[in-house]
């Protein structure tokens, strides 16, 4: 937590001391408010924590992260945090989603987040959405279907630049659910990776680094 919170700081003093104005990706009383509303209606507790979209937010800014890759939106929760970051990373964030209502729901709120013009939302199953996309990502955030996991993991990994960072949610509270993906990534070679817990529910977050 200290860590979140130095990184935090440092990433506001900079940006306020550069510009002398709130930085692009500031977390304004409207989107709050949206933030706010998402969770209440959350009834599936499908939503990331507050503490891991903030936390997410960071390591998208912190990162400089281009090309941003969000599987599993739900309703736009943590899209709209990862949407404020790449904000200031100068950034895009495309946002996979299974189910068409919640993918409709996720485009709704980002829209009234103001952040479409740096987060598209696609309804569809990941598997055969990903090989649609052009490029590499340099940020991944993964939040679906916890025994796929590794299948994720497989299909991202090549396309992943050296330097990316892939985070995964759930990772201590659903922990039994994703024993393969865990193992394969804490002995992976070509990964640094760590386990934190801002809210309790848990997020690997491995750097790339060949």
């Amino acid at each position: 937590m200290r860590f979140v919170a130095v990184l935090i700081a440092a990433l506001l003093f900079t940006s306020d001391a550069a510009t002398g104005q709130r930085p692009s990706g500031a977390l304004t009383p409207q989107i709050e408010s949206i933030l706010r509303g998402i969770k209440a209606a959350d009834k599936g507790q499908l939503a990331v924590s507050e503490e891991d979209g903030r936390f997410l937010r960071v390591l998208v800014a912190a990162r400089g992260a281009k090309s941003i890759l969000e599987i599993g939106a739900a309703s736009g929760y943590s899209g709209i945090w990862l949407g404020l970051g790449a904000r200031e990373s100068g950034g895009r964030v495309v946002a996979i989603e299974y189910d068409p209502a919640r993918a409709a729901e996720a485009a709704a709120n980002i829209r009234k987040a103001g952040l479409d013009d740096v987060v598209r939302v696609v309804h569809g199953d990941a598997f055969k959405e990903i090989p649609k996309l052009q490029g590499t990502f340099d940020f991944v955030f993964l939040d679906a279907w916890k025994p796929d996991y590794k299948k994720f993991f497989d299909l991202v990994f090549p396309r992943l630049m050296p330097g990316g960072v892939f985070t995964a949610h759930n990772v201590v509270n659903k922990k039994k659910d994703m024993e393969p993906f865990l193992r394969m990534v804490h002995g992976h070679s070509s990964l640094f990776t760590t386990i934190v817990s801002p809210s309790g529910e848990g997020m690997s977050v491995s750097y790339r680094i060949k």
